[in-house]
């Protein structure tokens, strides 16, 4: 019997690519649905089409027109999967390319420009937009200039006010004044353009965060409001519902027994890919000379793994350096954790911390899951909206990428820099030393606690410390 995972791919395709959908065939035509008219309170017919922008995401477009009176509506709707995180872009705009950026704002998203702290505000009501930096701030000015003759005679004080900041926004928008622009969206869904890409840009910061119960409820998740007792009943009535002490356990029973083969936990999930119902299968493995690690696999017809290591918080950061002169070399296993950042300098390659989540693979599967990401769902990589030359540029990078994967351009330098020291690169000399890589153990920055949330942390009397905590408010009291 094949494996899920070998098994063809005959789903058919719910959201083709724009492209596709204008060669398509009488069944890729868009629905036509019979719906009310709110105008002449007749029907009248709505055209549903559903597609995929390359490199943006899923969306629907409605069409509606009444034949009776005339009236017609269009509107576009987001339908493509929630982030498992929210993010927000912060960008720092000092000259023409910057305001040249392109922006996709969705329908969860706010917006803020901190010189004159002016913040769009989310809002159910508000449709998601693909527009630039320009383009925003100039939407901005003509939403506030649309009522100020009114508020000259009626409210002189507000019109004062807003006047002060559209001449500030004039600014910003002819490029006499810095301005900062960030986009909070805890739906994960928007971007401000990388003019750097693949690399970090240098002008454009990216914050990834856990949403709160009320962001999710706003996002209309399903946010589980059980009991404790129905917690409990609903992890006896499903037996897979162990937590890790109890695969701990169970692992540690099987490896007595040789012939056994080691517990695999299945759990249902969605794949990140088409948010198909699949199952996610779950292992604990200990790699020799490492640590023990979680294994998660999921595989719909688009597979996909994440690695999350086990054990203490180590007390220093580790770098590892591999010289790579082989196409052996390529064939190293390596556990690269999600706060690891990777980077090769010979091509200009750097990840940052969080990109590709935690990944236990080989060095060429690594590699090319870097490429599938980047030439697949970076943002304004490709397509007609970018510019000719830095679609050239994307593309030679690539052209470099695909050489060292294949052996063509070696020697190189793979660098893997994690501050926890989760990650893992496999030495061939094990447990000699191997002399093409360096390992390296550096004391973390407070920066780097502060963004991995050790600087307040207490794992010491913090008993006795929340007494004198208690203690102290009682004597305020």
């Amino acid at each position: 019997m094949a494996s899920e995972s070998d098994q063809p791919n005959n789903k058919k395709v719910l959201f083709p690519e724009i492209g596709d959908v204008v060669d398509a065939d009488d069944e890729g035509k868009p629905t036509e649905i019979e719906s009310y008219c709110v105008n002449c309170e007749q029907n009248g017919i709505t055209r549903l089409l559903l597609t995929r922008i390359p490199h943006w995401r899923d969306i629907v477009i409605m069409s509606f027109e009444c034949e009776h009176c005339s009236f017609h509506n269009n509107e576009v709707q987001f339908a493509g999967i929630i982030a498992e995180k929210g993010c927000t872009y912060t960008c720092e705009i000092s000259s023409s390319e910057d305001l040249d950026r392109q922006l996709v704002r969705s329908e969860s998203a706010s917006v803020k420009i901190h010189e004159i702290d002016l913040e769009l505000p989310s809002s159910t009501t508000q449709r998601g937009s693909l527009t630039t930096v320009e383009g925003l701030i100039s939407a901005i000015i003509d939403d506030l200039s649309s009522g100020q003759p009114v508020r000259r005679y009626t409210d002189e004080e507000t019109y004062k006010k807003i006047e002060a900041i559209l001449e500030r926004l004039k600014t910003f928008h002819e490029n006499r004044e810095k301005c900062t622009v960030s986009v909070n969206d805890p739906a994960g869904n928007s971007y401000i353009e990388n003019l750097c890409a693949p690399n970090p840009d240098p002008k454009l910061k990216v914050r990834y965060y856990n949403r709160t119960r009320e962001m999710n409820i706003a996002l209309g998740l399903n946010v589980d409001s059980c009991t404790n007792d129905e917690e409990d009943t609903t992890k006896k009535e499903h037996p897979q519902n162990k937590t890790i002490n109890d695969l701990q356990t169970n692992k540690k029973e099987e490896l007595d027994d040789d012939n056994e083969i080691p517990e695999i936990m299945i759990f249902p999930a969605n794949c990140s890919n088409c948010n198909t119902p699949s199952d996610t299968r779950m292992h604990m493995i200990d790699i020799p000379h490492f640590k023990e690690v979680v294994i998660m696999s999921t595989a719909c017809g688009y597979k996909s793994n994440e690695v999350k290591a086990g054990g203490p918080i180590s007390l220093q950061g580790k770098r590892i350096k591999l010289k790579m002169e082989d196409i052996e070399d390529m064939s190293r296993d390596i556990l690269k954790s999600e706060t690891c950042s990777l980077a090769i300098p010979e091509i200009d390659l750097e990840l940052t911390t969080g990109t590709l989540g935690g990944r236990f693979t080989t060095v060429e599967g690594l590699l090319r899951q870097v490429s599938d990401e980047l030439q697949g769902r970076v943002p304004f990589g490709s397509g007609d909206s970018v510019q000719e030359e830095r679609h050239k540029t994307f593309a030679m990078f690539i052209q470099k990428l695909n050489k060292v994967i294949s052996g063509e351009l070696l020697p190189v330098h793979l660098i893997l820099d994690d501050p926890l020291a989760n990650s893992y690169l496999q030495n061939l000399y094990a447990p000699d030393s191997d002399p093409n890589m360096q390992m390296e153990y550096y004391d973390r920055t407070w920066e780097q606690n502060e963004a991995l949330g050790l600087n307040d942390m207490n794992v010491e009397n913090y008993e006795a410390n929340n007494e004198n905590d208690s203690v102290g408010q009682e004597k305020k009291s």
